[in-house]
């Protein structure tokens, strides 16, 4: 197959900051609760940071290492660079003056306020002098700038002082420089007293207090400028899974080193003098180009603490409580109900607590011989882990597939597979050079002396949190075919061997990318026959190349074509003789569209697929992922009625993608306002 030519595609690390452009336009909108647009501002920091930690720092290392390999779209290293700082910095400029001009007097109108340092009357100015010398002042170390004292090591995303001086210090340095570096433990945000603030919720910046109050640390000395920075690092970890004889243990000695990766974004307050501004590029090893001056606190994300500080319903989304399915609403055998039927699990607008009673179920039934589970996020408190460790330890088989290389839980995980292994479970590290992404879970039982297996399987992760953040579906069944092909996959990633033919589940690294190309071939067969065909996929990503090739010549073809695609999406759609028939839509809401879904016309014979995967490289090729069919007619037509036609007919949280890959907020156009999410919650939710 052909590869489409680089003008057909979008560039990858643009179509991401796109996505975070819309995260944005939460915070902007006037419609989305005060606080939650507060909420959704912190979120799109926690996102960049996590850009520059992963994103950037992979172009940079590209462009140390004079790479001149292009991109799929023909950008060379250094050209997505300059792309990606001009878009990031543009980003980074709005965002910041949504905060200062919107968002903060909105608050201030609904007795929420930050209160800068030229507001303080003079009772706050007390009460956040005595804060500083009794709070502050004890935890602080200044490190003074001369031969003696070189620049300190600056943690990840820590925030720093820098402090210009002038005089002379007790031993008669002048070095006119110092750095004080604020602990992790510290609040970034301090609520004032009532009484004090003059209103219910009053804050102060902890760097308001320190810059109001620098001078008491050094002594005698004159501070000329006081700045706030942080610096972002490189945070990809370094192992060398084919070298290593322990993974975990590696991974335990490399953590800590992810605080002091190659600086890769500086961030400052934008008072910061031009010649200090310069020093600590220098310090860095960073360029202009990676300097972003930014007006207020350079870590918004401590912020997002704030609204669940506040106690305003009025100013939040409306609490809700997630439904469970009706056969489940007794607490009783939930085997019982699975053999009956399968049950689909909607999230968050269905209950996670039946994938908890599952395996908590497992774990206390003398009839469960053997519990099998991957794990990729599950949280530092988790009840599933903590079945687990009782099922272990009451004798039962108990095999966790624990992938330590899930970015950014790599502690979490490792802790957990610790702890599962001090009680006896088997604990598998995965395939080398493959991270178990699938999300599985296999309970086999002995019945009428016989063994039976069920099992779970999922789009999303066993997170009991991000189950009420994230939409996700979830499928319970004791369906013999499909269990029997997670059983040989859960053999597949703990032993040795060939890998057989699986009856119902695609699988990565194996049949997945072949099965979905396959699948939209087998959609343009049916149009270039003149009879009906259609595609609708909803994922988080698009960018593999041979599947846009697939799409683009099913589109020529004749295939109508829907994508729903949350974050990036490589493909162009819209453009006459090529796509013509491709619509795009990215759909950002309460909830974070995480939910994996492929429909195919089939001629009629519907194929509904649920995935742990993207249609993404690493997914296809080097990730252990499923994708598994949904074989019951009803809940077929739920996953269509619910996952799919809701967000085609979204017309207030949907954007629309341009051809040029820019995208179009979606207008009623004097029709009826329809928010799929809200639908959602109306259908399956009761308010709390």
């Amino acid at each position: 197959m052909n590869l489409p030519s680089p003008d057909t595609l979008i560039n990858r690390e643009l179509g991401i900051l796109g996505f975070q452009r819309r995260v944005l336009a939460q915070a902007e909108d006037p419609a989305v609760p005060l606080l939650e647009r507060l909420r959704f501002l912190c979120i799109v920091s926690s996102n960049l940071d996590e850009f520059f930690e992963v994103r950037v720092a992979g172009l940079k290392e590209q462009i140390r290492a004079d790479s001149t390999r292009t991109s799929p779209d023909g950008l060379t290293p250094r050209q997505q660079f300059r792309a990606v700082a001009d878009a990031a910095h543009l980003l980074v400029a709005r965002q910041y003056a949504l905060f200062n001009e919107d968002l903060i007097p909105e608050l201030a109108a609904h007795g929420i306020h930050f209160i800068r340092r030229t507001q303080w009357d003079e009772a706050q100015a007390a009460w956040i002098r005595d804060y500083f010398f009794n709070e502050l002042m004890p935890v602080l170390t200044p490190v003074g700038l001369d031969p003696s004292h070189p620049f300190p090591r600056v943690l990840n995303k820590s925030l720093n002082f820098a402090v210009e001086l002038s005089g002379r210090d007790a031993f008669g340095r002048n070095s006119g420089a110092a750095v004080v570096q604020a602990p992790r433990s510290l609040p970034r945000v301090i609520r004032l007293p009532p009484e004090i603030a003059g209103a219910e919720y009053g804050f102060v910046f902890l760097s308001s207090i320190l810059h109001a109050h620098v001078g008491e640390l050094f002594a005698g000395m004159t501070v000329q400028g006081c700045y706030q920075f942080r610096v972002t690092r490189n945070s990809d970890l370094f192992v060398d899974e084919e070298e290593n004889k322990n993974l975990r243990q590696s991974l335990q000695g490399e953590l800590p080193q992810r605080h002091f990766g190659a600086a890769v974004r500086l961030e400052v307050a934008d008072n910061c003098s031009p010649e200090m501004a310069a020093f600590l590029l220098a310090q860095f090893e960073l360029d202009a180009d990676d300097l972003y001056q930014e007006r207020g606190p350079v870590n918004l994300v401590r912020l997002m603490q704030v609204p669940d500080w506040v106690e305003r319903p009025d100013l939040k989304f409306t609490p809700f409580v997630p439904a469970l399915p009706a056969r489940l609403a007794k607490q009783d055998d939930i085997f019982a109900h699975i053999r009956k039927n399968d049950i689909l699990l909607h999230h968050p607008f269905e209950s996670f607590q039946p994938v908890i009673d599952f395996i908590e179920q497992a774990a206390a039934d003398p009839a469960v011989v053997a519990i099998r589970q991957t794990v990729y996020r599950t949280g530092t408190d988790s009840q599933l882990m903590q079945a687990l460790i009782r099922a272990a330890q009451s004798g039962k088989e108990v095999t966790v597939v624990v992938e330590l290389m899930a970015r950014f839980d790599e502690e979490a995980n490792i802790n957990w597979a610790a702890r599962l292994e001090e009680t006896g479970a088997h604990v598998i590290y995965g395939v080398v050079g493959h991270k178990t992404h699938a999300k599985l879970a296999l309970v086999v039982r002995r019945e009428e002396g016989k063994l039976r297996r069920y099992v779970h399987l999922g789009t999303g992760n066993y997170h009991a949190r991000t189950a009420r953040l994230y939409t996700d579906f979830g499928l319970l069944t004791a369906d013999e075919a499909i269990s029997a092909d997670v059983a040989s996959l859960f053999t597949q990633i703990t032993g040795l061997g060939k890998a057989g033919k699986l009856k119902r589940l695609w699988q990565s690294p194996f049949t997945l990318h072949s099965e979905v190309i396959a699948a939209i071939n087998r959609e343009a067969g049916f149009a270039a026959a003149g009879k009906p065909a259609a595609i609708v996929a909803k994922m988080n990503a698009l960018v593999e190349p041979q599947v846009i090739a697939a799409l683009y010549a099913a589109s020529q073809a004749g295939v109508r074509i829907d994508l729903v695609i949350r974050g990036v999406c490589a493909l162009r759609p819209g453009i006459p003789g090529l796509s013509e028939t491709i619509r795009v839509r990215s759909v950002v809401g309460r909830f974070l569209e995480h939910s994996r879904i492929f429909y195919f016309r089939n001629g009629g014979d519907e194929q509904v697929y649920l995935s742990s995967a993207d249609w993404m490289d690493r997914n296809f090729f080097r990730r252990i992922e499923t994708s598994f069919p949904i074989l019951n007619p009803k809940l077929k037509k739920r996953v269509i009625n619910e996952g799919l036609t809701p967000y085609l007919r979204d017309n207030v949280q949907a954007w629309d993608m341009q051809p040029d890959g820019s995208y179009r907020r979606r207008t009623k156009r004097g029709a009826k306002a329809y928010c799929a999410q809200c639908a959602l919650l109306a259908l399956l939710t009761t308010p709390s």
